[in-house]
């Protein structure tokens, strides 16, 4: 299958309210479209995630997350500076974000992956979750041999990436100053923040 039809079949399957696995700059994610609520909560069974543990929504380009998102300026320029990149910002999202994918908070982590392969699904797709392919509290996985066969199993398209790096991304809420993860790029974006704080 040439990697044309792999993406076409991947995107089938998020169309269905399916799940996908694809790769990224930093781990796998488990991918399912972040906007219908029946498949975020697909999500959350196949991880065993808490439900009060939010979700993550990834998306293209920044134009892209402005529609589901309302970042300050200031917020806006950080995206800007730092996506795509392995860095998760937390923003005030749009009414379409479902509260199934924020567990009710008014505010979304969202992920502009520094990924080619992961861009062009998201191109097609729309916005997808953004969140380790592992069931939770297990390893997250770099290396598609390393994938929970209940990930394997729940999946509906897996894309191969080869081996990703590994580094979590650093989670930021810019408008707090806060950064809630330290992962790849922390000490940048800790510099940004002081050199942008009011």
């Amino acid at each position: 299958m040439s990697g044309e039809d792999r993406l076409a079949a991947a995107t089938a399957v998020v169309e269905d309210g399916g799940l996908v696995v694809y790769p990224t700059e930093t781990v796998y994610g488990l991918g399912a479209d972040a906007l219908d609520p029946d498949a975020v909560e697909s999500v959350f069974e196949t991880k065993r995630r808490d439900r009060d543990d939010p979700l993550s929504l990834a998306v293209p380009t920044v134009e892209a997350a402005l529609e589901y998102v309302r970042p300050s300026t200031t917020e806006e320029q950080f995206m800007r500076e730092f996506l795509p990149g392995p860095v998760t910002v937390v923003l005030e999202g749009a009414e379409s974000v479902p509260d199934v994918l924020t567990g009710g908070r008014e505010r979304v982590g969202v992920r502009i992956p520094d990924h080619d392969l992961a861009r062009d699904l998201l191109e097609r797709t729309g916005p997808l979750t953004a969140t380790s392919a592992n069931v939770s509290g297990r390893p997250s996985v770099t290396h598609l041999t390393e994938l929970d066969p209940e990930i394997r199993t729940a999946a509906g398209a897996i894309l191969d990436g080869g081996e990703t790096p590994g580094t979590a991304s650093t989670v930021v809420d810019v408008g707090q100053g806060t950064i809630h993860r330290r992962g790849a790029d922390a000490d940048a974006v800790a510099a940004w923040l002081d050199a942008h704080s009011q």
